[in-house]
């Protein structure tokens, strides 16, 4: 075994091997992968193998799809035998949330190449005669669905990887992690020190133990996962062909052909957790779990019922292994927080289907320094120090309890909550406050009133919330309201040197002393990579503040970006403060009984920062606010913020002042215009293609990406971000409502007559304005004020327009105290 390689991965899985094959591929050859024992001996030898390429999530669609077109390529080599089935599979509805499901999914997938159907109970079993068709709505049909062998892809995998100049070593126990002096790693084996420039964790439901290894963290907890497979049944030694791969989401359970039998996969309600608290044993390879088909007995009497021939028969084998879950499901593909050029491509549950764009993508975060798809829901980071082994358990029980959930624009769910409570939490829930988790704080979504009685289900429909959140808007907009916006990640740089480094790093112009600007960070291909408003305390330092779930993504940025010599310092203090939002046209006259420094226009200009006192507390107060009207943000010691917040309140019983919550400010910002990071921008667009030019210098010396936005605006930009305004659907019957009550979604496809011209980012209800909005990108020619556009919702065209920017108070006259 050599003592040195450039790439070092740890994990002989489908993940491993696929991330050596495309590093190879890309021509990094000095490359190693070491496997504790053989390859595939985790997880992947006993998985079911199932390919599907559905999901909500546009990218997730095209790194599954990416799978099925490699998988295809490498069955053409003769050399190394591939058992592949695209059997096509049918997804089973039994209600109308899952056949409006279907209809978005399929409509978004559909833009991206793949040719879903959306089929009757009479089509379905015209392409599945063994179905029965009782309380079916209908089903959606994946013509590249399917199943492989797991061991023959990955050892197919490892095969071209090796004749690509790649090596693999088996048998070989990682002992050790640890950083040179010089940046590098060592890791330390039963069979010698490797030195590498780079370590990828493909652990599998190892992860966290490689990760430790490391000095960090990983938030991965084992599930038990059971099928069974059954004998031979008659009726398929006599059918021709393979059938069609069968999913019972809302009954929660898998069904497909294997040889003359089936498999049967449920995902039950009594999920059960291994080695909780993270301890594994040393030796588990090629190894499962005792079978425990009691808690399976609901799903197979269920599915028995819906594919009779299942019963027909015995069971042959039960398979009960090991499979590693995520807080959310979805697995980590990217950088480790604080471990410099070390990357995980680990925690999958469904693997094989995301083994082949898994393996592309990391090689590309090594490679590129970014992948080609902005996966920030599969990003390590997403998860900061909240997130203990608690967490994941209580977390990954619950998501595999609801493994085919629908994935609703609005559900809270509660396991594992609450982690991160601001001072005012129990205040504001005594008032009625409803929560929702946000980077893993507590924020109040809305707040229930005396009538608001119902329980809240989650919808793709207007919820309980609906009505609440619409006073909410409209109580900021005629007087005054307060909004707990605990959690913000808050960076302070300072230091001689900082403004010049700061100049360098961001798009736009350096906001002047006492003053606040949007800034956007990008990467050097000009995607937005991050977004930060930036508060010039003095000549040499700064508050940098985004996102509380960008809190490890943004700090990385900056910390891997500081000269490695000089002064220059950027700390962490988001917990040190919190975030109290005081907006609407009476939001003056609430602060300044309060204190005596002038709030004025004249004095205290919008965009600009100063420190206040308030009831005798210490503050420092920003004119600038996410809901568009005139506004404070208020970043108070944390230890003062309750005190603040009564204060407030008291003072603000004379101007009728209201708290509201996030729904609101959702939609309120939606009537702004206002982008979302990583919902309407991300590193795929750049600031320009966002509509964000006011925030870009291109006569600046240097700033990251500024080489690429410069041949970006020279060879023109094939969409560009707009607001749209949709009208009411003109559909009959029952359907109407529920039509009427749904606003755009994620990922919806716009179109102009039979052309497809852009898609939606995000949308919602503007309560404001009293109409259904959306953001979206088109194409640049039909990015007019008046363009007449249809937006694919729940699969339903419905008739929208483009309009200008910010359709409520375009001018900025709330925000600017200047009347309306």
């Amino acid at each position: 075994m050599k003592s040195q390689a450039r790439v070092v991965i740890i994990g002989g899985g489908v993940a491993g091997t696929s991330a050596l094959y495309h590093l190879a591929q890309r021509g990094w050859t000095d490359c190693m992968l070491l496997e504790m024992d053989e390859l595939t001996s985790g997880s992947t030898w006993h998985a079911a193998g199932n390919i599907p390429t559905f999901s909500s999530s546009r990218n997730i669609i095209k790194l599954q799809h990416y799978s099925t077109q490699l998988y295809a390529r490498l069955c053409d080599d003769p050399l190394y035998p591939i058992n592949y089935h695209q059997t096509g599979s049918i997804r089973l509805a039994q209600t109308r949330q899952r056949m409006e499901e279907f209809r978005h999914v399929s409509a978004m997938a559909n833009t991206l190449g793949l040719e879903y159907e959306i089929l009757d109970t009479a089509e379905m079993k015209a392409r599945h005669p063994f179905l029965q068709d009782h309380e079916l709505l209908g089903a959606l049909w994946d013509p590249v669905d399917g199943d492989i062998d797991p061991s023959q892809l990955t050892q197919a995998l490892a095969a071209h990887a090796r004749k690509a100049g790649a090596s693999i070593h088996r048998f070989t126990r990682v002992t050790g992690i640890s950083r040179m002096a010089n940046g590098e790693w060592k890791i330390a084996t039963d069979k010698g020190d490797v030195i590498a420039e780079y370590v990828v964790n493909a652990g599998g439901y190892r992860g966290a133990e490689v990760a430790r290894l490391g000095g960090r963290f990983l938030p991965l907890v084992t599930m038990e996962h059971q099928y069974l497979v059954t004998e031979s049944i008659p009726e398929l030694e006599a059918t021709e062909g393979l059938l069609p791969l069968v999913r019972d989401p809302d009954d929660s359970y898998y069904l497909r052909q294997e040889k003359t039998g089936l498999i049967l996969g449920p995902y039950e309600m009594k999920a059960t957790a291994r080695w909780k608290d993270g301890g594994i044993p040393e030796k588990f390879a090629y190894e499962l779990y005792p079978d425990d088909l009691d808690r399976l007995e609901w799903y197979i009497e269920k599915a028995c019922e819906r594919m009779p021939i299942l019963g027909s028969v015995g069971v042959q084998r039960v398979i009960n292994g090991p499979i590693p879950y995520t807080p959310d499901g979805a697995p980590y593909i990217g950088p480790a927080f604080g471990l410099p050029n070390f990357f995980h491509v680990t925690g999958f549950s469904f693997g094989i289907c995301q083994g082949g764009g898994a393996g592309k993508s990391i090689a590309e975060w090594i490679i590129d320094g970014k992948p080609e798809w902005d996966l920030w829901n599969l990003d390590p980071r997403r998860y900061t120090d909240y997130a203990d082994q608690d967490y994941v358990v209580d977390r990954a029980i619950e998501l595999y309890q609801h493994e085919y959930a629908i994935n609703y624009p609005v559900e809270e769910r509660p396991a594992g909550r609450p982690r991160k409570v601001s001072p005012c939490y129990d205040r504001l829930q005594a008032k009625g406050a409803r929560f929702g988790a946000r980077g893993g704080w507590e924020r109040a979504t809305w707040f229930a009133r005396e009538q608001d009685t119902a329980e809240e289900s989650p919808s793709y429909q207007h919820g309980v919330w609906f009505d609440a959140v619409g006073q909410e808007c409209r109580n900021v907009r005629d007087n005054v309201g307060l909004l707990d916006l605990s959690g913000f990640s808050r960076f302070e740089l300072k230091g001689e040197g900082a403004s010049d480094w700061l100049n360098t790093m961001i798009a736009g112009r350096l906001p002047g002393i006492g003053r606040v600007g949007l800034s956007y960070f990008c990467a050097e291909s000009g995607g937005v990579w991050s977004e930060m408003t930036v508060t010039r305390l003095a000549a040499e330092h700064y508050w940098l503040i985004s996102a509380a779930a960008a809190k490890w993504h943004d700090s990385q940025w900056l910390t891997d970006h500081l000269p490695a010599q000089g002064g220059i310092t950027v700390s962490d203090i988001s917990d040190e403060h919190g975030t109290l939002v005081v907006a609407g046209p009476r939001s003056r006259d609430v602060l300044q009984t309060l204190t005596d420094t002038d709030l004025s226009n004249e004095a205290f200009r919008w965009l600009t920062c100063q420190p206040l006192e308030l009831a005798g507390i210490q503050v420092q107060a920003l004119r600038v606010n996410y809901v568009g009207e005139l506004g404070w943000e208020l970043h108070v010691p944390a230890a003062r913020q309750l005190a603040l917040y009564d204060a407030l309140m008291e003072a603000g019983s004379a101007h009728d002042m209201q708290d509201f919550g996030m729904y609101a400010m959702e939609s309120m910002r939606l009537e702004k215009s206002y982008r979302a990071w990583k919902v309407d921008l991300d590193h795929e667009y750049s600031p320009l293609r966002s509509g964000l030019d006011r925030f870009v210098d291109l006569n600046k010396t240097s700033f990251i990406g500024k080489e690429s936005l410069l041949q970006e605006a020279a060879a023109g930009l094939p969409d560009v971000f707009a607001t749209f305004v949709l009208d009411k659907a003109d559909v009959a019957g029952d359907d109407a409502e529920r039509i009427n009550a749904t606003d755009a979604l994620y990922g919806c496809p716009v179109h102009r007559g039979d052309e497809l011209v852009g898609y939606i980012t995000s949308g919602g209800f503007g309560h404001r304005i009293g109409q259904s909005l959306a953001l979206g990108y088109i194409r640049p020619e039909l990015a007019v004020p008046g363009t007449a556009v249809e937006i694919n919702v729940l699969g339903h065209r419905r008739s929208a327009t483009v309009v200008a920017e910010s359709p409520y108070d375009p001018d900025n006259k709330a925000l600017r105290d200047q009347g309306r």
